[in-house]
């Protein structure tokens, strides 16, 4: 396969700068913090640096909302992190296989996104198959799906009014470039015209954020986008100012009766529902707000099969499944993880001072040679190696950890006006996300956050450990390597407070809004009408006997009367614990861990088995409206039980 990059292609590949802007932004941003002041590392590492011969005086640019917020952090850091990626990639001689990303065709982007919304039937023609998603959308949702209909459809009856072009018309380059640049007019202006209609709409939240640290609510009842639709007062051009790790505010989730569903925390079949829905609704918020994005697709090309650096996620869990069953997340990511926790957090400059580069290349390959086998002698390896590996591991990847697909949107966050829109944007990214990429970044972000928690003795705070991060995340070669210095300085900033948000913010963004998990049980509730009508089809056409007729009206009478008897009562199972079932009535106050507690010491005069600890097992909602769901402890049952009658309620080990 060719893969050099044409005019309908562009090439992009693991964490790179283009040389000659970055090294210039590099060298002008330490030239002149070494002038300027004393590095407030004092001393405490020494790190090899490259000058140019030229230097570029630092530029001027409009900061964004996310670049007010870094206005006090010293970004050497994150110069100087990028720095060390090129130079670790300079002394690395096997060439990295790129990545292709084809820039679509007309009408290509709008299918590919009907299809990754669920809504593929609108594409085929099959429009009853996604009738049940349809039913349960918001105003704004709907808009979102009928512009991307209009706009295929618009293509495709296009395309089917055209003659049959001559082959020479179809590489014609002068016929390209015009279609291109009226596309790229036509979209312009379509962007520019939603901008102006929403413009009145949108209030400015930033300057509720300003000042000390508070804590705020956040609403996840009300779709996000529908939000921002319904702000009346103008927005203004106030930026948060700057802020240090405890200014930032503290958004609380908001209690719901009902309980509080986390990312991984459903069936495969309602995640992926809520994926379909979580790009509906990022697309309408976007929509709303006039922020454009693309949605990238890789091509496929060959890449590493085997090892633990640069091979895919879902390759290298492969692997690990055979020496670890169901493990979610890289068995090489948690021992790292591991061996520096083992080694105490408390080490002053944790991820920002590098090892030695020779000595790293020498680990990975010693790494890749024995790590299977257990035959490392991890005692050798040092505690600031191992931070550098980690790194390595992220930046190798074939594909960005928050992936490929949406990269773009994640760096088109910082965009958005104000702290509570770019956390509603980033919660639904999250939750875009596929299985192994969240894990594995849930993963990162918990430990990240264990070793802010030491930062009195580390000297890691949030911010130095965002700086330091946010490139080994979300740079990627070709995505900027043609950009202006303005265009990086921004995208550093701008991915620097990301990363804070990400980090800060993380239990609040892996969680699966309410009104997301309502359409989810809506369209289940649709589904279950389509197979009962179905089934009373069938039934109909296989109709037994008048006695047989009669005995089943009897039988389902019987049941009848048994349910009223058993009104407010639920049945809950535990097949690790006991094969008899437990009857709980149930009251006002009663929540899914006192459940929980009521079973483990029913049961503890009998051997209980060490999955039935309560940090490993979880009550489950099965059934009704929904596939399968872990209820938090604080989950009121008689509420979730009147949401939900016909669902069964299970113990089991909780879903790692």
């Amino acid at each position: 396969m060719d893969l050099l990059p044409t005019s309908q292609s562009v090439v992009l590949t693991g964490y790179h700068l283009n040389d000659d802007s970055t090294n210039g932004v590099v060298n002008s941003m330490k030239e002149e913090t070494e002038l300027s002041s004393p590095s407030r590392r004092c001393g405490q590492y020494t790190m090899n640096q490259m000058h140019s011969k030229g230097t570029m005086e630092k530029p001027q640019y409009e900061r964004s909302c996310s670049q007010d917020s870094l206005d006090e952090l010293s970004m050497d850091d994150y110069w100087s992190e990028v720095e060390h990626i090129q130079k670790t990639q300079e002394n690395d001689q096997e060439e990295q296989e790129e990545v292709a990303v084809k820039v679509p065709d007309e009408g290509e982007l709008e299918a590919e996104w009907l299809k990754d919304a669920g809504l593929s039937g609108l594409v085929s023609g099959d429009t009853q198959e996604s009738i049940a998603l349809l039913s349960t959308l918001t105003r704004t949702q709907s808009k979102a799906v009928q512009r991307r209909v209009e706009m295929f459809t618009m293509t495709m009856k296009k395309k089917n009014k055209q003659h049959v072009p001559d082959v020479r018309d179809i590489f014609s380059p002068q016929a390209s470039t015009t279609n291109e640049a009226s596309a790229a007019a036509t979209e312009e202006n379509e962007r520019e015209d939603t901008t102006e209609k929403v413009e009145g709409q949108l209030v400015n939240l930033a300057t509720k954020d300003e000042g000390i640290q508070h804590t705020a609510d956040i609403n996840l009842e009300i779709s996000y986008s529908e939000q921002a639709a319904n702000m009346k007062e103008k927005s203004s051009n106030i930026k948060p100012k700057g802020e240090d790790d405890a200014s930032l505010p503290n958004y609380r989730l908001p209690k719901d009766k009902t309980g509080t569903t986390k990312a991984g925390g459903l069936a495969a079949q309602d995640m992926k529902k809520v994926r379909s829905l979580a790009l509906i609704e990022m697309t309408a918020l976007f929509d709303t707000l006039g922020v454009d994005f693309k949605h990238h697709k890789a091509i496929k090309v060959k890449i590493r099969e085997m090892g633990l650096f640069g091979v895919p996620l879902s390759l290298l869990l492969e692997q690990d499944h055979k020496k670890v069953p169901g493990t979610k997340v890289p068995l090489i990511f948690q021992k790292l993880i591991s061996h520096i926790e083992e080694e105490g957090l408390n080490t002053e400059g944790i991820l920002r001072i590098p090892g030695l580069a020779s000595r790293i290349k020498s680990l990975c390959e010693e790494l890749e040679a024995k790590f299977y086998e257990g035959t490392l002698n991890w005692e050798n390896v040092r505690q600031h190696d191992a931070a550098s590996i980690l790194k390595l591991f992220v930046r190798e990847l074939p594909h960005p950890l928050v992936t490929l697909e949406y990269l773009d949107a994640f760096l088109a966050v910082q965009n958005l006006s104000s702290r509570k829109l770019q956390l509603q944007a980033l919660n639904l990214l999250v939750l875009l996300l596929p299985d192994q990429n969240r894990d594995t970044l849930k993963a990162l972000l918990e430990f990240l956050q264990r070793l802010i928690d030491n930062r009195e003795s580390n000297k890691m705070t949030l911010n130095n450990v965002s700086v330091v991060m946010a490139p080994n995340l979300f740079m990627c070669k070709g995505y900027c390597s043609k950009s202006s210095a303005k265009t990086q300085f921004a995208m550093a900033a701008g991915t620097s407070n990301i990363m804070r948000y990400l980090i800060k913010y993380q239990d609040l963004l892996w969680t699966i809004p309410k009104f997301i998990m309502n359409q989810v049980r809506q369209q289940n509730i649709e589904n279950h009408k389509k197979l009962s009508k179905e089934k009373a089809m069938k039934k109909l056409l296989k109709k037994m006997a008048y006695d047989k007729d009669k005995h089943d009206r009897n039988q389902t009478e019987k049941s009848l009367t048994d349910s009223v008897t058993l009104q407010g009562v639920i049945r809950v199972q535990a097949p690790s614990l006991s094969k008899v079932s437990m009857a709980i009535q149930l009251t006002e106050e009663l929540k899914a861990g006192d459940i929980l507690a009521r079973f483990q010491q029913c049961f503890s005069q009998n051997r209980i088995p060490e999955s039935a600890n309560k940090e490993k097992v979880c009550l489950y909602e099965i059934g009704g409206n929904i596939g399968e769901r872990c209820l938090d402890d604080d989950t009121y049952m008689k509420d979730l039980y009147q949401l939900n009658p016909n669902a069964e309620w299970v113990i089991k080990p909780r879903c790692q």
